[in-house]
C-alpha cells in the first residue's frame, strides 16, 4: 500500500494541470465543518459547489452507503437493480416526470437531455428540426456537446469545431428568443432556472412562462438544467416548482447524491419513447451504490420541514451578507434563491471576487465564486444556525482583511 506523504506539491507532479487548487487539503468533515491536514477548521458555505446538500458525513447517507455496499455495488445495464428502480419511482412520484434515465454527472445528464430532444424531433418531425436555443453565459457541462450549448466561448477555445445547430439568446430576454425560434428548425430551448456558473442569476418568472408558451407554439421541447438549482436548493425540491413552469425534460445531479456521483434526466413517457433500446447508455448510470445514497438524499430533502428550513436559512444568510456588503461597500446586491446565493461585487471591487474567497480561507470559511464579480454561497440545506452565525463573523473578518480595515 502506498503511504507516501500527500501534499499540495504532489498535485503539480501527478495531476493534469487543468485545475489550480488552493493549498488547503481537507481530510475530514462533519456537518458544515471541515478540517484540513493541520487540523485547521473551516465552516463550509461552498458545499462542494452545491453538492453536499446534507453536509459532510451525514449519518443517514453513511448508513445508506454502508448497507448497500454489503449487498451489491454494480451491475451492467443488461440487468436492472432495486435501488435504481426505487429511486426512479420516487423521482417520478415527486415531480412531473414519468420516466428517468440515470447518469453520473450533470454534464452526462445534459448530454442525454440534448440528445433526446434531437432524437424526439427527428422521429416526430424530421432531421431538419435539430436546432437548440440556449443562452449566453449559461453553463451545462464540459463535454464537447454541453460546452457548446453553454454560452461561454472561453470554455470552447481550442476545442473547435464545435457541434452545430446551436444558437444563443439573451437570458431573461424573451424577444431575443422570438428572433431565433422556428417551428421548422428548433427542437428545444435549454435554460437554467438560475444561472449558476454565470453569476447566480435567477430567471424572471414571466421569462420562463414565455419560454413555455413559445415552445408550445413552435412544437419544441423545453429543457430545464437543474443540476445546480435542484434537490431542495431553492427551498423547493426543484426550482421549476417554485416558478410554476413545467419543463419537458429536466436534468439533475450535484445535490442528488449529496456528494456521491449520480445524475438523472427526467422526462415524460411520450418523449422517453424516442430513446429506444441501443440509442443511449451509460456503464455506471443507475449504479446501485449511487442510487441507494441518492434515495436517502431525496427522502430526506423532500421532507417539508427541511424545505421550509431552507427559506429561514436563506433569509439569515442573505441579510447577513447584505449587512456586510453595506458596512464595507463591497456588494451591490445579493441575489439568487434559497441557499444558492450570489453576492455581486460593487463597482469598486469589480473583478476581485477571488480575493475575498482567498481571504475567507485564511479566516476559516469556505465560499465560492461565480465568475470574477460574484461570491457564490451554496451551503448545506441543514446548516445549523450557530454555524451560519460563525461563518458570517469569519467572512466579515475576511472582508476586513481585503479592504484593509
Amino acid at each position: 500500500m502506498n503511504k507516501q506523504p500527500v501534499s499540495r506539491e504532489l498535485f503539480d507532479e501527478v495531476m493534469v494541470p487543468n485545475y489550480a487548487p488552493g493549498k488547503v487539503i481537507p481530510v475530514r468533515g462533519e456537518g458544515s465543518r471541515v478540517w484540513d491536514q493541520e487540523e485547521r477548521e473551516f465552516i463550509d458555505l461552498a458545499g462542494g459547489i452545491a453538492v453536499t446538500c446534507l453536509g459532510h458525513s451525514h449519518p443517514g447517507l453513511v448508513s445508506a452507503l454502508m448497507e448497500q455496499a454489503e449487498k451489491i455495488w454494480h451491475l451492467s445495464n443488461v440487468m436492472t437493480n432495486e435501488p435504481a428502480l426505487r429511486l426512479a419511482k420516487t423521482l417520478c412520484d415527486l415531480t412531473f416526470a414519468e420516466r428517468v434515465f440515470f447518469a453520473n454527472s450533470g454534464a452526462e445528464a445534459n448530454e442525454a437531455a440534448f440528445k433526446l430532444a434531437r432524437r424526439y424531433a427527428w422521429q416526430h418531425t424530421g432531421p431538419e428540426k435539430n436546432e437548440i436555443i440556449a443562452f449566453k453565459n449559461a453553463f451545462h457541462g464540459r463535454t464537447l456537446f454541453t460546452v457548446s450549448v453553454g454560452g461561454q466561448p472561453k470554455y470552447l477555445e481550442g476545442f473547435e469545431p464545435a457541434p452545430g445547430g446551436i444558437q444563443h439568446a439573451d437570458f431573461n430576454d424573451l424577444e431575443s428568443v422570438k428572433k431565433l425560434i422556428s417551428k421548422d428548425r428548433t427542437c428545444a430551448v435549454v435554460v437554467e432556472p438560475i444561472q449558476g456558473e454565470g453569476g447566480v442569476m435567477p430567471a424572471d418568472e414571466d421569462f420562463l412562462k414565455g419560454l413555455r408558451k413559445l415552445c408550445d407554439e413552435h412544437n419544441a421541447l423545453l429543457v430545464f438544467d437543474e443540476v445546480q438549482s435542484g434537490v431542495g436548493r431553492t427551498g423547493h425540491l426543484y426550482a421549476y416548482q417554485m416558478y410554476g413552469v413545467t419543463p419537458d425534460i429536466l436534468s439533475t445531479a450535484k445535490s442528488l447524491g449529496g456528494g456521491f456521483p449520480v445524475a438523472a434526466m427526467l422526462t415524460t413517457t411520450k418523449i422517453a419513447e424516442s430513446f429506444v433500446v441501443g440509442t443511449h447508455g451509460s456503464t455506471y448510470g443507475g449504479n446501485a451504490l449511487a442510487c441507494a445514497v441518492a434515495q436517502r438524499v431525496v427522502d430526506t430533502v423532500s421532507q417539508g420541514d427541511i424545505l421550509k428550513g431552507v427559506a429561514a436559512r436563506s433569509d439569515k444568510l442573505r441579510k447577513g451578507m447584505m449587512d456586510i456588503g453595506e458596512r464595507y461597500g463591497v456588494f451591490s446586491e445579493v441575489r439568487g434563491a434559497g441557499l444558492l446565493l450570489g453576492c455581486v461585487m460593487s463597482d469598486q471591487w469589480q473583478g476581485k471576487a477571488k480575493e475575498f474567497l482567498a481571504a475567507g480561507i485564511e479566516e476559516g470559511v469556505m465560499v465560492l465564486i461565480a465568475g470574477p464579480n460574484v461570491i457564490r454561497l451554496a451551503p448545506s440545506l441543514i446548516i445549523p444556525e450557530p454555524d451560519l452565525d460563525e461563518a458570517l463573523t469569519r467572512f466579515e473578518a475576511a472582508v476586513k482583511r481585503v479592504v484593509g480595515q
